[in-house]
């Protein structure tokens, strides 16, 4: 990262340690021990200095994960329930988004989509950016999901998932998989991770070596996971999930 600091000597903006306050990293002292210490960076500079003043569009980073510093973006996780399906507006009249959304503010929207038999985590937001880089499989955003299929799945099945399997839109491999516990009452959990965002990608894949999906769940999507979020229920990201997406919007936008 570099040491130089090409805004120094700014006279407009906020000072660093403001916006860091204002943005939960910790209070002004702390902040500018922070500074201090040279684990801040704006634009990639390391920063030394605790006057420095930054404009809106400057990027924060401490320790190398980014900071939140547009306040006019909201981040919100929802376990989306069976049955719902993720669109704002359906013109089958059937369960969407909206509900969902309703209490916030801000405009958001669902960043890529989960088929109406699939729950879990979906990511609602108005950043359209992250929003393009977490959806785009180009940018290699992992999603985890957990399948109950049908049938005792083997080891050599597992194997066969991270090969590859052929589709009739083009092969497909699992960047992980993992038989869970033993099968009960015919049918096998198993998790699978995977960065493709093709449409209903895992039961394709599934069905594919003989084991259709019964019930399936994203449980984690990048650096989110579901944890205990009830089904239906919304609940906006940490300021260290934030960090986290922004880091990956950022490292994708300067070419990583």
């Amino acid at each position: 990262m570099s040491s130089t600091d090409p805004g120094a000597g700014r006279t407009e903006g906020e000072r660093l340690q403001k916006v860091m306050a204002a943005a939960g990293v910790a209070s002004r002292r702390a902040s500018e021990i922070l500074i201090g210490q040279g684990r801040v960076a704006v634009n990639g500079a390391i920063v030394t200095e605790p006057g420095r003043r930054i404009l809106p569009d400057d990027r924060v980073a401490v320790d190398g994960v980014a900071v939140q510093t547009d306040t006019s973006k909201r981040y919100v996780m929802l376990n989306k329930p069976v049955g719902v399906v993720s669109t704002m507006s359906d013109e089958k009249g059937r369960p969407d988004l909206r509900g969902y959304v309703a209490d916030y503010e801000e405009r958001l929207y669902n960043v890529g989509r989960l088929d109406a038999e699939t729950s879990g985590l979906l990511v609602l937001t108005n950043d359209g950016d992250l929003a393009h880089v977490l959806a785009h499989p180009s940018f290699g955003v992992s999603k985890t999901y957990i399948a109950k299929v049908r049938g005792e799945v083997t080891a050599q099945t597992v194997q066969r998932l991270k090969r590859g399997v052929e589709l009739d839109d083009g092969p497909i491999a699992a960047d992980r998989a993992r038989v869970l516990g033993e099968p009960s009452r015919g049918a096998t959990m198993v998790e699978i991770t995977l960065h493709s965002g093709r449409n209903r990608i895992v039961r394709r894949m599934l069905d594919a070596v003989g084991h259709p999906v019964l019930e399936l769940v994203r449980r984690q999507f990048g650096p989110l996971a579901l944890g205990t979020l009830a089904s239906g229920a919304t609940r906006e990201l940490t300021r260290e999930e934030r960090g986290a997406l922004l880091t990956i919007a950022r490292e994708a936008h300067d070419g990583r």
